[in-house]
């Protein structure tokens, strides 16, 4: 089933061309079927090409998917045209008296400061003790994992000697999971970070199970039966030319910064990236979306009512 997005958001041109399938609100008004609800907490600097990211993932499920965009309330964003926001956001304080069957919060570049020095950390908390009434399953992805797993469960986030930058081999450490059907023993998964989680950590008394892991670049993904969490530590969304961007934004502006490992044939940047992560970013987006649909309550108000685990 296509995915139900505003008939003029600029995603909506550039998935139409990728052939992902898209219901305008008029078609999706005559299907005789509840679609999921699923909200996209978007703190990444550039929200459109994060919404389409995201969008791109959720759009080929063979589920029908209502996406709302959210932002936070008290931030203002300076690489994202304001009509652009006050067109296609809403802030989470007007969509906080509904209810979601997913909900999506995205990574930001923010995270060599102290979770308590962000300037939108208290709104951000209660956003969290808001997923676990209002949401049925919640996704977090990157920096907005390590907030998730700190504000829930006390897990520090560590600062690197140098960048985890570029796509690494992850390891499948739970072939049965519901969320890794149809996934590899091990492939590979974008990094982009300064921080990183620690297995240990993880390991050290937190109700987690940590599905996906690399050598080089530890914990990449973990979920949470009771409350229906994924965290995903990496960038498994990014598009093949993301690193490419922040490599060459980099290098412009003198940043000291090493190619991004694994990421160029024979790590030449003149050359073009090779996507190697596509199938599996669409696999992990459609088995957790397959999960959600599965368990989540036919009345989307009863969300919240009653524990409702994504895997028995």
């Amino acid at each position: 089933m296509p995915i139900k997005i505003p008939d003029q958001l600029p995603a909506r041109e550039i998935l139409a061309r990728e052939g992902v399938a898209i219901m305008d609100e008029r078609t999706a008004l005559r299907q005789d079927i509840r679609p999921l609800q699923i909200g996209l907490l978007n703190l990444m600097p550039n929200k459109i090409r994060t919404e389409t990211q995201f969008a791109r993932l959720m759009g080929t499920t063979p589920l029908q998917v209502e996406l709302t965009l959210v932002r936070i309330g008290n931030h203002k964003a300076k690489n994202t045209p304001e009509e652009h926001l006050i067109a296609f956001y809403q802030t989470w304080a007007e969509v906080k008296a509904r209810k979601f069957d997913g909900f999506i919060i995205t990574g930001a570049p923010i995270e060599l400061l102290p979770f308590e020095e962000v300037t939108y950390w208290e709104e951000l908390k209660r956003i969290l003790d808001w997923t676990t009434t209002n949401v049925h399953s919640s996704f977090f992805i990157c920096w907005g994992a390590m907030a998730a797993a700190w504000h829930f469960h006390g897990i520090q986030k560590h600062t690197l000697e140098k960048k985890a930058f570029g796509v690494f081999r992850h390891r499948n450490n739970s072939p049965a999971s519901p969320y890794l059907a149809g996934f590899s023993d091990d492939f590979s998964i974008p990094v982009s970070r300064w921080t990183e989680v620690r297995a240990d950590d993880i390991h050290a008394g937190a109700p987690l199970e940590l599905l996906v892991e690399s050598d080089a670049t530890g914990p990449c993904l973990a979920t949470e039966t009771a409350g229906n969490r994924l965290y995903m530590f990496n960038h498994i969304e990014y598009d093949s030319t993301s690193l490419k961007e922040e490599y060459d934004r980099d290098v412009a502006a003198g940043t000291s910064i090493g190619v991004p490992h694994g990421y160029y044939p024979d790590d030449d940047p003149t050359r073009q990236p090779l996507n190697r992560w596509r199938s599996h970013a669409h696999l992990l987006f459609g088995n957790w979306i397959n999960q959600v649909y599965q368990t989540t309550a036919y009345d989307i108000g009863n969300i919240g009512k009653k524990p409702q685990p994504l895997v028995a």
